[in-house]
């Protein structure tokens, strides 16, 4: 009997001390059923410990957004730090500013420039242009200062409205430039009739009326912004964030490239097309008789042949040549576009997905420099068209100098210029084949 009863003092002694904490045990009982006096403190103790744990919650995943990951984190920059930033940011802001007041000025005030066709760059310079006006500064301060929004809940509305509208309308500008200049590679004598004043008004205006229509929303409540004493964010609908996302990028990244997939498909079989042919072989026999006398009658035939050939051929060489610079243009135009805005909206998309529709957890450096990195297409975007289109560039080169006069008469000069250094190349074979044919034919 008390072998067994000390075998079940040793189990519950086990038992005592992997239920409780180290140091603290049951308490045991005497012989007479009263608890052991010293062994008795435990109980206190314990009791204190559970009505310290107790009150505790316990972790649950309904958190509420002051509570989530990096909604309205801040960065505390140094001065020297704020100083780097808020240079670098003011550069890029002032040089959109220039850049896109030289394109419109330049279309203008210069009556060569003043054609339909350049109404579309207009459009995206002023879209870029209110990007750096009414966008850059407040994301620049809002930076400058750590993240946090400081310009009230209304104003917040206001801004995004503008960021969203002003950026959508660069983006869909450049698609529908995409699509002007593939209908005039492909079209060339069609679509310059239909390319009027009226035309061109109509496409802007259709432009700028799609892009608001991504404002709209979440000012009629069909998605709320994320709008605090801290943050101003676009709505995280997951509904309003496909939809904003798909008509502002998605879809013109996708015109822009088949555009671009067409035209240098175009400028290759052109290539592969238009070669020139050189002088007609089909019957050498009857060019050259057995004992080498020319036949005057098949040449002077031939010369004709070889004279219509090398017309068809200059003709197929200018368009060549069109098409091959509109593929280079449209290719720079796409990949500078790719580049600027994939990041930013591969951001956008995915993050209600993380991080929920109350807020955002990415960290605020990440958001930053993609969001700079889509400004900055509206940077490069003047200077992409200067660098393919002399009368840009000759135009940007006499206002920066101050040489207002005359700039219609500079650009004629230049034309003139170009055309005569033209004529003046070195005669490749063809054109003197050609002259030796018109000498030949006169002789007979």
């Amino acid at each position: 009997a008390m072998s067994n009863s000390s075998t079940l003092m040793d189990l519950y002694g086990h038992l005592r001390s992997l239920l409780l904490p180290e140091g603290e045990g049951a308490p045991e009982a005497n012989p007479d059923g009263e608890p052991d006096p010293v062994t008795s403190t435990w109980a206190p103790s314990l009791s204190g410990t559970i009505s310290d744990v107790t009150p505790t919650p316990s972790p649950t995943w309904n958190t509420t957004p002051e509570l989530v990951l990096g909604c309205g984190e801040q960065i505390n920059y140094g001065r020297t730090e704020k100083v780097v930033i808020g240079a670098i940011l003011a550069l890029i802001t002032l040089l959109t500013i220039a850049g896109n007041c030289l394109v419109v000025i330049s279309v203008c005030f210069v009556k060569k420039l003043r054609q339909p066709s350049n109404y579309l760059i207009v459009s995206l310079a002023l879209a870029d242009l209110s990007v750096a006006v009414a966008v850059m500064p407040f994301v620049s301060v809002t930076d400058l200062i750590g993240g946090k929004w400081i310009f009230g809940h209304f104003f917040c509305n206001v801004f995004i409205a503008m960021d969203v509208m002003c950026c959508t309308a660069s983006i869909m500008t450049l698609c529908v430039i995409s699509i002007d200049r593939y209908l005039g590679i492909t079209r060339p004598l069609t679509y310059p009739v239909r390319q009027n004043g009226k035309c061109m008004a109509k496409m802007i205006l259709s432009v700028w009326l799609l892009s608001a229509s991504i404002t709209l929303p979440p000012l009629f409540g069909w998605a709320q912004n994320v709008n605090d004493d801290k943050v101003c964010l676009i709505s995280q609908d997951f509904g309003y964030t496909i939809y904003s996302t798909a008509v502002a990028f998605y879809i013109p990244m996708s015109v822009m490239l088949f555009m671009y997939y067409q035209i240098y498909k175009a400028a290759k079989k052109s290539a592969a097309k238009h070669r020139f042919p050189g002088f007609p072989r089909t019957q050498p026999e009857s060019v050259i008789s057995l004992n080498g006398v020319v036949k005057a009658q098949k040449e002077v035939e031939e010369c004709a042949n070889l004279s219509r050939l090398i017309r068809q051929e200059r003709k197929n060489i200018s368009i060549f040549k069109r098409e091959q610079k509109a593929a280079t243009t449209l290719g720079i135009i796409v990949g500078a576009f790719t580049v600027c805005w994939l990041p930013f909206f591969v951001l956008s998309t995915a993050r209600p997905f993380i991080c929920g529709t109350s807020c955002s957890c990415i960290p605020l450096w990440v958001e930053r420099t993609c969001l700079w990195l889509g400004y900055a297409n509206s940077l490069i975007n003047p200077f992409i068209y200067a660098f393919f289109n002399r009368d840009l560039r000759t135009t940007y080169r006499s206002l920066l100098r101050c040489q207002y006069r005359n700039i219609n008469r500079k650009l004629s000069a230049a034309g003139m210029h170009e055309a005569l250094r033209l004529a003046e190349r070195p005669e490749k074979p063809e054109f003197i084949l050609q002259k030796s044919c018109r000498k030949k034919g006169h002789e007979s």
